[in-house]
């Protein structure tokens, strides 16, 4: 049964389908073989932060097996060398994904190309010689990127960023600091957003600069929610040298893909919040039809059952959402105000859904065993990421106020 009244297209049917066979196929049973790797932080993570060679081992390959399928290159534009499906199936994948898979088999991730770890339309301006030297290794799962937008001083207003890049013959020496760069303690090469020119909220470019380059440096990684690792980073450019082939894009325009790619992450994000809370829902479901307390199911109570069905209705009114704004965007529509009020409402109802489902469990629910504890830590933090909830809402008024009204 579904939800849904009409139907999704076919093709994205089949691409949903498959993507969850192959997590099934390749991303499942590595888990299973590698449990004790994964249950055990003190091995996962380097004494850096980073993750273990071995664990980065498993990524390489849940990826290269991906580009293999066919799956992990589906979104990105078919002149890259991708399969072209638009945002749509990015949306309803992702969100199957996060269902299925839940929290613990996190390998998914790495299923389909995450816009700011691989190929996506965010890299459509490349030029030839990156499309040569860059491009290909990234399509093949072989290595991964990251986005480097925010700054200590440049976050909800990313138009502030200080990152600059200075002409030096025909290339640029780029320096500055970037924060919350997810991926970039393990990448091969970095989105940088830099200023090129003078004025606020003009002038900025991006490169594609590899982290190997003289000058580049991940300062620290960031550990949050009491971790002993993570994938944030700070970093520091010192005169990194680029040259004009490392462009993406037209000179002085970069700010408008950084904004295509921060599009990109609230779909991601919209699914991720979706596809998380509806396997929490239905964990806490089968929890409550058999856990008994006083004599009965715990199902029986309204105190249990009543927060459930809550997050039912909204789940379902985000799914509806997300698959809207998804599907206004591969129609050419710039959605402003309709993906912000997904994002926000996704993320917000989302985290709920999965405090909820914790508070069914009662103390199980706070157990490593369940994993609930690690979707409710990733949800609340892209509550956060690709816009807070406050600036989106922010972004809603002023595009109501400007007489965009349709709800």
């Amino acid at each position: 049964m579904t939800a849904i009244a009409t139907p999704l297209p076919e093709d994205i049917q089949a691409v949903r389908d498959g993507v969850l066979e192959f997590a099934r196929a390749e991303v499942l049973p590595r888990h299973a073989a590698n449990r004790a790797l994964f249950e055990n932080p003190r091995a996962l993570f380097r004494e850096d932060g980073r993750l273990c060679d071995e664990a980065l081992a498993l990524v390489r390959e849940v990826r290269m097996a991906a580009a293999k399928a066919g799956f992990y290159s589906m979104s990105v534009p078919e002149e890259l060398g991708g399969a072209g499906f638009g945002m749509l199936a990015y949306y309803v994948c992702w969100e199957a994904l996060f269902r299925t898979c839940g929290p613990s088999n996190w390998l998914m991730l790495y299923a389909i190309s995450h816009w700011a770890f691989g190929p996506s339309k965010v890299l459509e301006r490349v030029t030839p010689k990156a499309r040569d030297e860059i491009l290909g290794p990234m399509m093949a799962g072989e290595q991964s990127m990251c986005f480097g937008l925010s700054e200590p001083g440049a976050g909800s207003d990313a138009s502030k960023l200080t990152t600059k890049a200075v002409a030096d013959g025909d290339g640029w020496r780029i320096s500055g600091r970037k924060i919350w760069t997810t991926n970039s303690p393990v990448a091969d090469y970095c989105t940088v957003f830099a200023r090129t020119e003078s004025g606020e909220g003009s002038g900025i470019s991006a490169f594609l600069v590899p982290t190997s380059s003289p000058g580049f440096h991940v300062e620290r990684i960031i550990k949050m929610f009491g971790s002993i690792g993570g994938d944030e980073a700070e970093l520091r450019l010192e005169d990194v040298r680029v040259e004009p082939w490392q462009l993406v894009g037209a000179l002085h325009q970069g700010f408008a893909t950084a904004i295509y790619g921060v599009s990109i992450g609230r779909i991601y994000n919209s699914a991720r919040a979706v596809g998380y809370g509806r396997w929490a829902l239905e964990v806490a479901l089968e929890h409550a039809k058999t856990r008994e307390a006083f004599g009965k199911p715990i199902a029986e109570y309204q105190g249990v059952s009543f927060p459930l069905a809550e997050s039912a209705m909204e789940l379902h009114a985000a799914h509806l959402m997300g698959l809207n704004a998804a599907g206004l965007l591969d129609q050419g529509a710039p959605a402003v105000k309709e993906l912000s009020m997904t994002k926000a409402y996704s993320v917000e109802i989302g985290v709920r859904a999965v405090d909820r489902a914790m508070q069914a469990h009662g103390a199980m629910g706070f157990t490593n065993e369940m994993h609930l504890v690690e979707a409710w830590h990733s949800l609340r933090a892209v509550n956060v990421a690709d816009g807070t909830n406050e600036i989106l809402r922010r972004t809603i008024a002023q595009r109501l106020l400007k007489g965009d009204v349709e709800v």
